[in-house]
């Protein structure tokens, strides 16, 4: 099933987010045309229960179709839609049309008034499923005013709601079990900087291997070998993490495997950017060379749903709260995948 599942979604996205494809989006161009293939597909309810059609697969199942949306940037909220729709689906709820992103930090409710801080694809979502803390809220995108951030060609957005939409749906955070929208969003992210990170290495790769210096690929330098090792190990340390976050056994990641995904991966994210540019020397920055499309989503896929300070605080409050525990028996037990239990 993985490697049919991957095969799939390489094939779909290969030809349909392609460098020339996220420029235009990038540039202000509408996405519907990217999003009709992908919702067309069928991979977006892959996690859905097969009793609403969907094809009941579990977490774990469907993380190769999360790192190839990272390995291809594509320009929309896949992974993020795919969870969204489970979400509300457990919930009772239709999904609606459209790519939805998740946010479960960043949200705050005064007076009526909603606003979301640097939404990851907040400028190219209909949806927004948001926690309001005791009950998340599914907000139509159209009705906010957005605000661009993260630069130049950024997809992120901060988002703001005068007055409560005519056709959002507030509902008890408890509706869905025990699925935490900051979970959600840590264990995609986790897996969409795995992806990117592998382009970026087997690009990185193939520009050492053909650029010539001193009558030599530079490759063959020690220090340039000694920098890719690095960066190899941390992408293969970061698709690890990665793949822990996604590894459970229904479509809700388990608390502390996303957390320690989302915090190896983002700590990687970084070194992972800098030595890229570093092999590459001053190709590498050009807005034309297409480098820089993997590494600005490292940096700021990093950030999104808390970098890795804040995961890792979480997983140290947790071992903290269990005064009785050995920081081995801690590691063993609540950071296995196969033993972990699940809250609730």
């Amino acid at each position: 099933m993985d490697t049919l599942l991957s095969d799939s979604v390489e094939r779909l996205f290969a030809q349909i987010s392609t460098p020339a494809a996220i420029r235009a989006i990038e540039n202000g161009s509408s996405p519907e045309a990217m999003w009709s293939e992908i919702d067309k597909s069928g991979f977006l309810d892959a996690l859905v229960p097969e009793s609403l059609d969907g094809a009941g697969l579990a977490l774990a199942q469907v993380f190769p179709m999360f790192l190839s949306a990272g390995r291809h940037a594509v320009p929309l909220p896949f992974a993020q839609t795919m969870l969204a729709r489970a979400w509300l689906a457990s919930a009772g709820v239709a999904p609606p049309s459209g790519p939805i992103s998740i946010t479960g930090m960043g949200v705050r409710s005064d007076k009526g008034a909603i606003d979301i801080d640097a939404l990851p694809f907040g400028l190219v979502s209909a949806w927004v499923l948001a926690d309001l803390g005791g009950q998340v809220a599914l907000l139509p995108q159209a009705d906010a005013s957005s605000v661009s951030t993260h630069g130049r060609g950024g997809l992120s957005a901060s988002l703001r709601w005068e007055t409560w939409p005519s056709t959002g749906i507030k509902m008890p955070a408890s509706i869905s079990g025990n699925a935490r929208l900051d979970e959600m969003a840590a264990a995609s992210y986790a897996a969409l900087m795995a992806g990117a990170a592998d382009r970026v290495l087997a690009m990185t790769l193939d520009y050492a291997n053909q650029r010539s210096q001193f009558g030599k690929h530079i490759g063959k330098f020690q220090a340039i070998q000694n920098q890719i090792s690095i960066m190899a190990e941390r992408t293969w340390a970061a698709r690890m993490a990665a793949q822990l976050a996604c590894q459970s056994t229904d479509w809700i990641p388990r608390p502390s495997l996303a957390a320690l995904g989302k915090a190896r991966s983002s700590e990687a994210a970084g070194l992972i950017a800098d030595i890229a540019h570093a092999v590459h020397g001053a190709i590498g920055v050009t807005d034309d060379y297409d480098l820089q499309l993997y590494t600005r989503r490292l940096r700021v896929w990093r950030l999104c749903a808390g970098a890795e300070s804040y995961w890792t605080g979480r997983i140290g409050a947790q071992l903290m709260g269990q005064p009785q525990t050995s920081a081995l028996a801690f590691i063993c037990g609540q950071l296995s995948m196969e033993t972990e239990p699940r809250e609730g």
